[in-house]
């Protein structure tokens, strides 16, 4: 309050309302008497304008009038200043009403003194924003502009909510050389209507047309709600012109919808993907995290890194995060530390199958909630290696649950794959273990450890995206196992916040699937990006088809036979009540029969798959991973293709 007292501005504010709320007043009985006010009144008046002016500058204060900047002042302002004269008017009627029982007061002047007030407050606020948002030289016409000021001519398709704040931006902003022509929806209601006076031209159709009339210069895609099909669309009605376009990023990419020109950037192959924003549940994950001592392991990898950044939006006691990539694990604490100047980072250089070093930082760290991301992904590379997915994933996995059921951790949850339903290769299978392990530690020891499914990540490290771009930058060919090949996408922020919300509900025991939307063919993919950026497949950039490698699918699953699926209280997320996998009886052939995996029996098949891996026996590994998971079918094939790219 002080602060505000303080300020030169403030009393040439104040004052100048005291002026017209004084006027204002005096105006309503002049209006009320037809310019001839009687002696009487203008006794009224002078007996009353001494304490209804401050009652009323006091309303305007506590209501905020004197704290915003009017460069700014927009539709909540001006809900708060017709607030304050509702209360102030009220105020004033009820005091004349309790001390002269309204007698010898015209009540049609308290109506025409409310009105005249907004009028008059709201008229210099807006007045003052329009003047100081046209520049330092005043107002601007059309007539006035500088003709010679070279300007991108602008066309912006989408004329909702998101092209009405970059437009609002552009018009704000004189540094920005754009000249918008107009607007394209595909909403007939808003033909020919305007938005802060730039009109909507046409439909998504008709923007060639339109852009050759109009000589525009550039395409401006704002839609933050267009789904896959829509977006591809206007994607590829747009690129027809010929015309450099780009778009304005996703809800998911943008901090509460505040849409910036400086966030316009070229079309990513993301935005075809029409993902939906996410919605969280704030209180809920921030009733798991904040003020608590959080681990993720594999922090330095995609989905790592990123839950480590949501992690420290919710101000956790201390984020312990645990790699064994020195180079990345000391860029993700500069990194973290400048974004999170405040948060407690403890970085953690340690092989996450190391049971002695993660003994010793589970007991000087006391992490109370786990995220377990670490593991080797890559398919090829793990058929290749089975014993490194026995080390880096298995025996891993066991590690962290065995040191977090030791310290009685509040939560652990693993990240898991996709590729562990009905797998057909090594990383995949050891996956699955580590999802029937985690389940059985919930089932047998009552902690509360949870999986969470999901398929493949856009951007992430191994991902067929940053591979396409490469070999697009390289001038092709663009290489494809199969032309039939489908996956499921997701973006790395959606993933890793859905992984938090995930966390956030499960009790234990449960295998979380995200909802990944629609498949889709890896050679539509390819045609995109190509086609995104700047040529033509088959034409300019060959694509050219290597065939399946040992252990890929034609599609990759979420469920499995047998899975109960369920709905959970977020739309995006579903639950598997999954059990353990039976195992095979003596002499069976690994389908149906035999008892229930227990932790005991898990803990003697992981002793012979380390056996196993530290002999190098990969066709061992295999076998013993298929006693494990019954529904492992092993593919054979050329080891040759396994180094194809």
């Amino acid at each position: 309050m002080f602060r505000i007292l303080k300020r030169p501005n403030f009393w040439i504010v104040f004052l100048g309302d005291a002026v017209l709320v004084g006027l204002a007043y005096y105006l309503a009985y002049y209006l009320r008497f037809d310019g001839d006010i009687p002696a009487r009144e203008v006794a009224n008046w002078m007996n009353t304008v001494v304490w209804i002016v401050p009652l009323k500058l006091v309303c305007f204060y506590f209501f905020g009038l004197y704290k915003g900047m009017w460069r700014y002042t927009g539709v909540y302002d001006l809900e708060n200043l017709i607030k304050a004269c509702v209360i102030s008017s009220g105020i004033i009627v009820f005091i004349l009403v309790l001390k002269v029982r309204f007698v010898g007061f015209p009540r049609s002047v308290f109506v025409i003194d409310f009105l005249l007030t907004f009028l008059f407050l709201s008229g210099v606020r807006v007045g003052i924003r329009l003047f100081l948002s046209s520049g330092r030289e005043g107002f601007s016409f059309p007539f006035l502009a500088n003709k010679d000021e070279a300007k991108e001519r602008v066309l912006i398709v989408g004329a909702g909510n998101a092209g009405e704040k970059l437009i609002r931006e552009i018009k704000e902003n004189e540094g920005l050389k754009y000249d918008v022509a107009g607007f394209i929806d595909d909403d007939k209601r808003k033909r020919n209507k305007t938005i802060h006076g730039v009109s909507v031209l046409g439909s998504v159709d008709e923007v060639k047309k339109i852009a050759e009339k109009d000589e525009i210069d550039e395409i401006i895609i704002a839609i933050s709600a267009a789904s896959a099909g829509e977006m591809r669309q206007i994607v590829g009605v747009c690129e027809a012109t010929g015309i450099p376009c780009k778009t304005v990023p996703g809800v998911g990419e943008l901090i509460e919808g505040k849409v910036s020109v400086s966030s316009i950037r070229k079309v990513r192959y993301e935005d075809l993907l029409g993902r939906r924003q996410v919605k969280l549940n704030m209180k809920q994950i921030g009733g798991y995290l904040t003020g608590k001592r959080v681990m993720v392991t594999g922090g330095v990898g995609s989905i790592g890194s990123e839950l480590c950044r949501q992690i420290l939006r919710f101000r956790p006691e201390s984020l312990i995060i645990v790699d064994i990539d020195e180079s990345g694990l000391y860029d993700a604490e500069l990194d973290l530390e400048t974004r999170f100047p405040d948060a407690k980072i403890v970085p953690v250089l340690s092989p996450v199958q190391d049971r002695h070093v993660m003994r010793r930082i589970f007991e000087r760290e006391n992490p109370e909630v786990v995220f377990h991301a670490a593991a080797y992904k890559h398919v090829p590379m793990m058929e290749l290696h089975p014993w490194e997915a026995v080390f880096n994933n298995i025996l891993a996995a066991q590690n962290i649950l065995e040191q977090c059921c030791s310290m009685k951790v509040e939560r652990f949850v693993l990240v898991s794959t996709d590729k562990a339903v009905r797998p057909t290769n090594v990383m995949g299978a050891s996956k699955r273990v580590c999802e029937l392990l985690t389940n059985i530690y919930a089932k047998e020891l009552g902690a509360r450890d949870m999986s969470v499914r999901f398929g493949n990540v856009i951007y992430s490290v191994g991902s067929v995206v940053p591979l396409f771009r490469k070999q697009i930058e390289r001038g092709g060919p663009v290489t494809l196992t199969h032309p039939d090949v489908i996956r499921y996408f997701m973006t790395i922020p959606e993933a890793s916040q859905l992984i938090l919300q995930a966390g956030a509900i499960g009790n234990g025991g449960e295998i979380f699937i995200l909802k990944m939307g629609t498949p889709i063919r890896i050679a539509d993919m390819a045609r995109d990006l190509i086609r995104l950026s700047g040529f033509e497949p088959d034409e300019e950039i060959e694509i050219k088809e290597i065939g399946l490698r040992p252990g890929e699918k034609l599609f990759e699953e979420l469920i499995t036979e047998g899975e109960g699926i369920q709905e959970t209280e977020h739309e995006e997320i579903m639950v598997l009540k999954a059990q353990s996998s039976p195992v095979p009886s003596p002499g069976a052939t690994g389908q149906g029969g035999g008892d229930e995996l227990t932790l005991k029996m898990m803990r003697k098949h992981i002793k012979r798959l380390v056996n196993f891996a530290e002999a190098g026996d990969g066709d061992k590994i295999r076998e013993e991973l298929k006693s494990i998971v019954p529904e492992y079918q092993a593919q054979s094939g050329n080891r040759e293709n396994l180094h194809k790219r």
